[in-house]
């Protein structure tokens, strides 16, 4: 049996995604020698409606967005009971010298984080990365990786699981919290 609880839904989710969007213009201004990468898949469809709402916000500025897969990156791909489907990189530049903006949609233990960092290598030498979440659990933490820019903390035991929905997949925009009654 499992309780859902909903953490953000409809305008206060609009207001995180957008409150993220100034935290962002506040430390980048214009975006210059800046791109934006989306962790496939949850971290794509945060970018994507980052990007929208920046857009909008700046009036068509331009950012760089790539899209990075990391299923062959984690630690525990081998360790995998069934064959694992990997996504499409979509990274049509280099990241030689630029500021990179690294998003996921819920950070945990901090694997995927490690894992994207490893497969950014391939795109060259970034001179900054740093790392933007919708969900933050902050507890259950396994490496030394933490967000710069946080949509939403939630402090949640391991038999916890964080769901994001989004509208343009599901109909609705929602973070759900789901945790085992025992």
């Amino acid at each position: 049996m499992e309780n859902i609880r909903v953490i953000s839904e409809g305008t206060q989710f609009d207001l995180t995604i957008e409150r993220l969007c100034y935290q962002l213009i506040e430390d980048y201004d214009d975006f210059q020698n800046t791109c934006i990468i989306g962790i496939q898949t949850g971290g794509v469809q945060l970018a994507e409606r980052l990007l929208e709402k920046l857009n909008e916000i700046l009036s068509g500025t331009k950012i760089p967005f790539g899209k990075l897969d990391i299923t062959f990156y984690r630690d525990d791909f081998r360790t995998s009971k069934k064959p694992l489907a990997a996504n499409v990189n979509d990274m049509s530049f280099v990241i030689e010298n630029q500021r990179v903006i690294l998003i996921d949609d819920v950070s945990y233990t901090g694997r995927s984080v490690q894992s994207a960092l490893s497969a950014l290598n391939h795109y060259g030498r970034p001179q900054s990365i740093k790392l933007l979440v919708l969900v933050d659990r902050r507890f259950n933490r396994q490496l030394p990786i933490r967000p710069d820019y946080i949509g939403v903390g939630i402090d949640a035991l391991d038999e916890a699981y964080v769901r994001v929905e989004w509208s343009k997949r599901e109909g609705e925009d929602k973070i759900l919290l789901f945790q085992k009654k025992i």
